[in-house]
């Protein structure tokens, strides 16, 4: 009884299920492309000795591996039992939480002076990770959830092809930024500013062109999602930095861990959620499109106001960890 309020806040959400956000193959196609450059450009400054870090400093990369494919995906579950959204809005929430941290959280950690090096080892860490993580907690805090859901929609996931999915947009740029860092440096460093730049133009472009696209939608229906997405968002960012915390990590990393846990690869939800070989498109999944969508933009603008009031704290960084 005590949470009748955020019930009766989020229990329209089934009118979501029906809406089609307007996606066709072409827009999809655009932001795959779009999520494979900006990987590419991340990987440019993604070097073998990044991944040192889990055997010279384990701790602090352990936690944000942790932070991000464990307690995540077990407090969306938590959440989810607690406010019981509709059945899509409940899975697109489990979905985004399953995708690997978001790539913008490297530039959000520059302008937060948190740790680059533990930023981008995480992104790189967890990118990889994804290709395994990714379908098995959706699959599996999906299925704990569908024994608790009497409107449970009957959606099947072919682990294969999501793999698929998740290494052509994730694997390849990642493989491909690398060896063109490695095999040709001094080419790295001269596009690799240029590059970063130019992709989150490209992404921020999208997303806005995405929006406009779909601003009837966005406007009707927004005031449903909102709050969901704003809880869901703190209870990441908020996760990922008392974890850390906890087990008497630095401020500094503290922080770049909570950006890792907040910033969400949502863009890779969104191409998940428009394979129709994954998800058939008879299904009523608007709530999941919708909350993918929406986790987009909240994201960008949280880590953003984050990052500009972290960096205004300004810190001594701490001896690691």
């Amino acid at each position: 009884m005590q949470f009748t309020p955020l019930l009766s806040l989020f229990g329209n959400l089934e009118q979501l299920d029906t809406v089609r956000l307007n996606f066709n193959q072409e827009s999809v196609n655009l932001m795959n492309i779009a999520i494979a450059f900006i990987m590419f450009g991340v990987a440019l400054s993604i070097k073998p000795q990044h991944f040192k870090t889990l055997a010279f400093n384990p701790k602090p990369v352990l936690l944000g591996v942790i932070a991000q494919y464990i307690l995540l995906p077990a407090f969306t579950f938590v959440l989810v039992i607690l406010l019981r959204p509709s059945t899509a809005v409940a899975m697109g929430m489990i979905l985004v939480a399953a995708c690997p941290g978001g790539n913008v959280s490297n530039l959000i950690s520059s302008i937060s002076k948190s740790n680059i090096t533990l930023s981008v080892s995480l992104t790189a860490i967890t990118t990889v990770m994804s290709l395994f993580m990714t379908p098995f907690n959706f699959a599996f805090w999906g299925g704990l959830y569908a024994k608790h859901s009497p409107l449970l929609v009957p959606i099947t996931i072919d682990p294969v092809e999501m793999f698929r999915t998740v290494f052509l947009i994730l694997g390849i740029p990642v493989i491909l930024g690398m060896f063109v860092g490695i095999k040709f440096p001094v080419f790295a460093r001269k596009i690799d500013r240029s590059v970063q730049a130019a992709s989150i133009i490209f992404f921020v472009g999208f997303i806005v062109a995405a929006l406009a696209g779909n601003f009837d939608l966005f406007l009707r229906y927004i005031h449903l999602i909102f709050f969901l997405v704003l809880i869901h968002n703190g209870l990441a960012f908020l996760s990922g930095y008392f974890l850390p915390k906890t087990f008497k990590v630095s401020e500094i990393n503290s922080r770049t861990i909570s950006i890792e846990t907040g910033i969400q690869n949502s863009g890779l939800g969104l191409a998940l959620i428009f394979n129709p070989r994954i998800f058939p498109p008879e299904l009523h999944l608007g709530g999941m499109a919708f909350i993918a969508a929406w986790w987009g933009i909240w994201h960008i603008v949280a880590g953003l106001l984050l990052a500009f009031y972290w960096r205004r704290r300004v810190i001594t960084p701490a001896v690691m960890p």
